[in-house]
């Protein structure tokens, strides 16, 4: 009762230190400078380790949840996001963008600074992103002048483009004091090096400077060839261009084996200052610029008919990983880092290229339920740790140090100016995953020293030496530090292994051990503290001439609850957003959980707006009194009173085409033109360039005892045909590599009833998923989809395909009938369908939809995630032949291929997704027909609940 009165009574007197200060007059924003020299960027002349993650608004089609991914980042160590602009995501048709709603891009811009990340802006042109046409709208298919040249046709498409995705990030630099963009990127992995791509590299870095950019400009080179190096780079076998600054990327941390479980570790490459130099050694290929891997691995996409791999991914590059491969960069002096991805999100509607399914998880340390994953955690401890020691940010080698056993190496770094050293023991190889423990050698201007360390796994430590830090000075530790704030330093390792921390004082301080079991010896001027990392030991150091400090001295797993924020260190919750005047805090709960803070001004915190009691703990931090409520049940209902009707009337011979596109073209800048004297029939060419398309071909005579049918339809393509409203049946692109043909030929036998003279009438479907990406600069994107051409001499071609969503964009519907009747939008009055159950034991050739509502109630003040799940998860295929296209309130989230795989569950995005009220779901449903090929069971399923996360307002879903 008594911590109760207390903390009623301080409510009253220290409200006024929650309270939003009074508004000062507005000032014009400060300028600021962007330098760098050839260890760090520096920002203002503070150098930076910039530890950045990838993260594409276009994938996430909810702009209030950009905050939460953005929070969750910076809440997570990182102070950076890279942002891909998705040129195809915007453009419908040449000439017309739209910025608004879930493409405003000055808005995910402004959250990134609101969240206090800084961006890395990639606008492309050219982005690859395993998105379709590599981010090229499908229009710019039908241009006679090479992509990614000089060609003028596409350089007057690209700074149509530029002049509008530049003026926003332009008005959004850290430069002009207006945002938080310190770097801009131009093209990617432009891996042609003639003439013409030169004098392109140089006209984009020429129209960015035009448009405003003074930010420094790089380009991404992939695979470290030496490509698109500043002039001044000097080191031979490079090619120079326009660039202020020389960047590559890489994937070397291995991927799962094709039964999705992980295989082996590889070994981590040095690609800087302990490389092989050279034109193709990483950073070495520029010295005079820091060493900069804008993309290396934060998992892998996968690709249709796999057997799943994003959760093995997330394992096999999580959080060893992390330590190994992220450690050993920083060791090389790579002090910008972009992880690809941090959060992958969903490639919804028809954005995924030919090798990707809808989901782009990714394996990423934030899943496509906007989950943090275990590896999220290790990246928090990494980015707190460099944010702890910025002297990392220039670092040069160190002597050698040779440890007493040859399973390990240690690099070992110095800082120039503040003789701060940076050890880094790992295995040698370091992809070796043995138990070892051993010691090495340190010698510091604090004397000379034998240091035990243990690596059991894959594993890998950032040790700092000769470190003054919260008034200490920390003369080695073989534990990792992570924070310091408030007087209290976070150290932690592996749960179960011994640390040692050493502290140089002027005489002997006062050690109080207030929680778990820690040894003390002082020796000359050191304390040495000896400890086993279990859970949270707490230690209080007063006197020798420094300031007091609390020591936490945690494992990694008791380290994970700790969250930096605004100068306070809290423990507990699962997640820390923000804190704003000390001693208001935001997060998420997912559990019951305690709250416990350092550094907050007065007695009283809140959590999410509301008052929490606290009481003083002898650690110097307030505690929560009770704990904090985790989520409620989110009660997802059953999926019930589903309506069906037919969706494929163009299958019949009467049906009205006369306001169909004629194809009477005759030629054609695609690169699968059709044989001499027949019809253009590729879909781009007529403007229908996503989704589904439509052909009906007239003619007479007999179409002899086969019909065959070249189509382009991209990864896991698919063509269904019917003759005179027969169904003749349907062709599936083959899946399961990497890289999937994406180009085929159908041919079907024709019952002998209709090998007549006729007139006949061929219908043809043709599903275009996504064209190729121009990673290779050979117009790869301008292969055919749709129809390249048929069997039937003379026959006359009509197509009809989808039209851009005014508000849903580009890429959200194609050409089925349903589609273009609004048969997937909210509103639609379906009472004349047939009821229908669900699951369907079989289905009709072609097209059937399927409509229903249901209605969430999820608590206020709590983020659901929720998904859709079709058929039994696990397993990759079920082995029906059907497909399904996701509508949710009108918005195309995914589609699911039954008999190829391997996607089940697909995230439904709060915004779209009311959580508060009724939603309508159709779903298009296309079939082989016949027994085992209809709909399987479909259900909602909670992907992650948390108390707490922030404000999402309803997406505009327009209605019928």
């Amino acid at each position: 009762m008594r911590r109760l009165t207390v903390f009623v009574l301080a409510l009253l007197v220290t409200a006024g230190l929650c309270a939003a200060p009074a508004s000062a007059v507005a000032k014009p924003p400060a300028k600021h400078q962007v330098t760098f020299d050839k260890y760090a960027l520096m920002l203002d002349g503070r150098r930076q380790v910039v530890w950045s993650g990838e993260f594409h608004p276009f994938r996430l089609p909810s702009p209030d949840l950009w905050r939460d991914v953005l929070q969750k980042m910076k809440a997570t160590g990182y102070t950076a996001v890279s942002i891909y602009f998705d040129w195809n995501h915007h453009s419908p048709a040449p000439g017309g963008y739209d910025f608004t709603g879930v493409r405003d891009m000055d808005r995910v811009l402004d959250l990134a600074a609101e969240a206090g990340l800084y961006v890395i802006a990639r606008p492309g042109p050219y982005i690859n992103a395993e998105v379709t046409g590599g981010g090229f709208p499908a229009w710019l298919s039908t241009q006679a002048g090479r992509a990614r040249s000089d060609a003028p046709d596409y350089l007057a498409a690209a700074d149509e483009w530029l002049s509008r995705i530049d003026r926003i990030i332009a008005r959004h630099q850290y430069t002009d004091g207006r945002g938080s963009v310190i770097l801009y990127q131009i093209e990617n992995e432009l891996a042609a090096t003639g003439t013409a791509q030169r004098n392109y590299v140089a006209h984009l870095y020429d129209k960015a400077r035009a448009d405003g950019i003074t930010v420094p400009v790089f380009h991404n080179d992939k695979g470290r060839n030496g490509i698109w190096v500043p002039p001044d780079s000097g080191v031979p076998g490079t090619v120079p261009g326009k660039v202020d600054l020389y960047a590559f990327d890489g994937y070397p941390g291995g991927t799962c084996r094709t039964d999705a479980t992980p295989g082996s570790p590889n070994v981590a490459p040095d690609w800087g200052t302990y490389g092989p130099g050279g034109a193709k050694g990483g950073a070495s290929a520029s010295p005079n610029t820091p060493g900069f891997v804008a993309e290396f691995g934060g998992g892998w996409f996968d690709y249709w008919g796999s057997n799943g791999t994003y959760p093995c991914t997330a394992v096999r590059q999580g959080p060893g990983y992390e330590r190994v491969f992220y450690g050993t960069n920083l060791a090389n002096g790579l002090t910008l880092q972009n992880f690809y991805m941090t959060f992958g999100g969903t490639s919804w509607g028809w954005l995924p290229a030919p090798v990707v399914y809808s989901s782009y998880d990714y394996g990423a340390a934030i899943d496509e339920g906007r989950q943090l994953r275990p590896k999220a955690l290790t990246m928090k401890e990494l980015g707190y740790f460099l944010a702890t020691v910025p002297d990392v940010a220039k670092m040069d080698r160190g002597d050698p140090v040779t440890p007493s056993s040859t399973a390990v190496k240690v690099y070992h770094n110095v800082n120039p100016d503040t003789g701060v050293h940076l050890y880094v023991p790992m295995h040698s190889p370091s992809s070796a995953t043995t138990d070892d423990s051993f010691t090495f050698p340190l010698s510091t201007p604090d004397g000379s020293y034998t240091v035990p360390v243990r690596l059991n796994g894959q594993d890998a430590k950032q040790l700092v030496a000769n470190f003054d830090v919260a008034g200490q000075h920390l003369v080695y530790s073989t534990s990792e530090l992570m924070a310091e704030a408030a007087g209290t330093l976070l150290l932690h390792g592996r749960p179960g292994e011994d640390g040692e921390t050493v502290l140089r004082y002027a005489s002997r301080p006062r050690v109080d051990v207030l929680a778990g079991e820690v040894t003390t010896t002082w020796t000359g001027h050191d304390l040495r503290l000896n400890y086993r990392h279990d859970g949270l030991a707490r230690v209080r150091i007063s006197g020798g001439g420094r300031p007091a400090v609390t020591l936490l001295l945690a494992d990694d797993t008791t380290a994970d609850t700790f969250w930096l924020a605004s100068g306070l260190l809290v423990r507990g919750p699962d997640l820390v957003r923000t804190a704003d005047a000390g001693c208001s805090l935001t997060g998420d709960t997912k559990g019951v959980r305690d709250l416990e803070v350092w550094g907050a001004r007065g007695p009283v915190v809140r959590w999410n707006g509301a008052a929490v009691p606290m009481w003083r703990t002898a650690s110097g931090s307030l505690a929560a009194v009770r704990p904090l409520p985790g989520p409620a049940d989110p009660r997802l209902p059953e999926l019930t009173g589903w309506r069906s009707a037919p969706g494929s009337p163009e299958s019949s011979p009467g049906y009205d085409d006369s306001a169909w596109a004629a194809a009477d073209k005759t030629s054609t800048n695609s690169t699968t033109p059709p044989p001499a004297g027949e019809p253009v029939l590729t879909a781009d060419d007529y403007g229908f360039g996503v989704g589904d398309v439509w052909y009906r071909g007239r003619f007479t005579g007999s179409p002899g005892e086969q019909v065959s049918l070249r189509y382009g339809g991209g990864g896991a393509g698919m063509l269904q045909a019917w003759l005179d409203g027969q169904y003749l049946g349907q062709d599936v692109l083959p899946s399961a590599p990497a890289s999937p043909p994406t180009t085929g030929t159908a041919t079907f036998t024709v019952p002998e009833g209709l090998r007549g003279d006729g007139p006949h009438v061929l219908s043809v479907m043709v599903r275009n998923n996504g064209h190729n990406e121009d990673g290779g600069v050979n117009d790869a994107h301008k292969e055919g989809r749709g129809l390249i051409s048929s069997s039937l001499a003379g026959a006359t071609w009509q197509l009809q395909g989808g039209t851009a969503d005014p508000v849903r964009g580009p890429l959200n519907n194609g050409g089925l009938a349903g589609e273009r009747a609004g048969w997937s939008l909210p509103g639609f009055p379906d009472r004349s369908w047939t009821p229908a159950p669900v699951p369907a034991a079989a289905a009709a050739p072609g097209t059937t939809w399927y409509r229903t509502t249901f209605t969430l109630r999820v608590p206020s003040g709590q983020d659901t995630s929720v998904g859709l799940t079709l058929g039994d998860p696990a397993k990759p295929r079920s082995g029906g032949r059907y497909r399904v296209l996701i509508f949710l309130n009108g918005w195309n989230l995914g589609q699911y291929i039954a008999d190829v795989g391997p996607q089940h569950t697909f995230a439904l995005p709060t915004g779209i997704l009311d959580p508060h009220s009724r939603n309508t779901l159709a779903l298009a449903v296309t079939s082989d027909g016949g027994a085992g090929n209809g709909l399987e069971r479909v259900a909602l399923t909670d992907l992650g609940s948390a108390r707490g996360g922030v404000p999402v307002r309803p997406v505009s879903s327009p209605g019928w």
